[in-house]
């Protein structure tokens, strides 16, 4: 499989199931923002961090590889002529929001109470996790948009919103345990 094809030369992509939109659709814009996020949780996962969340880390990626899948599929070319999804792999499910549910509570269960906003920063590692966040909620943003176009799987839109929680919490553990500065904003007074 070559990795051009050219199809793509007049400013259009195709979808899974066939039709071509044009590569600004809020559809591309969606999945294409999954990716980059995707991108950025790698660059995470390269950092000298706890396996036990580079193997967390690693599970979000296969994730959102399947949600970007999701995402790339339009509702009327979700099922084949035979009956039968188009798409032959696991969904985005319950126990994947229950997944980040527990990691992060069990992050929380480590860390001091937030009684303030935390300005993002104090070590390279936490700013990548804040980055990942901002990218997620973009994503996040950007399906929503999309599902009051055309409907997307209202667990899609539960995964990223859990998502970004954990990459918040999971930002203030490695700060944690790197003994980094959570640097606290205190808006200034009038």
């Amino acid at each position: 499989m070559k990795v051009y094809t050219k199809t793509g030369d007049k400013g259009t992509t195709a979808l899974f199931g066939g039709d071509r939109v044009p590569k600004h659709h809020i559809r591309i814009e969606s999945y294409g923002t999954v990716d980059e996020l995707n991108s950025h949780i790698g660059l995470i996962r390269d950092q000298d961090i706890n396996p036990f969340y580079k193997r967390t880390l690693e599970r979000v990626q296969d994730r959102l590889f399947t949600l970007g899948a999701i995402l790339a599929t339009p509702p009327e070319k979700e099922i084949l002529k035979n009956g039968k999804q188009r798409l032959n792999i696991p969904k985005i499910s319950e126990a994947d929001i229950e997944l980040l549910e527990n990691e992060i509570d069990g992050m929380e269960a480590a860390l001091p109470p937030m009684t303030h906003f935390i300005l993002p920063g104090g070590h390279t590692t936490v700013s990548y996790c804040h980055i990942a966040r901002c990218v997620c909620r973009r994503a996040e943003r950007l399906s929503v948009h999309l599902d009051e176009i055309e409907p997307v799987d209202p667990l899609v839109l539960a995964y990223l919103n859990r998502l970004s929680d954990y990459l918040f919490v999971l930002a203030r553990k490695l700060s944690h345990d790197l003994k980094a500065d959570e640097v606290k904003w205190i808006p200034e007074k009038l």
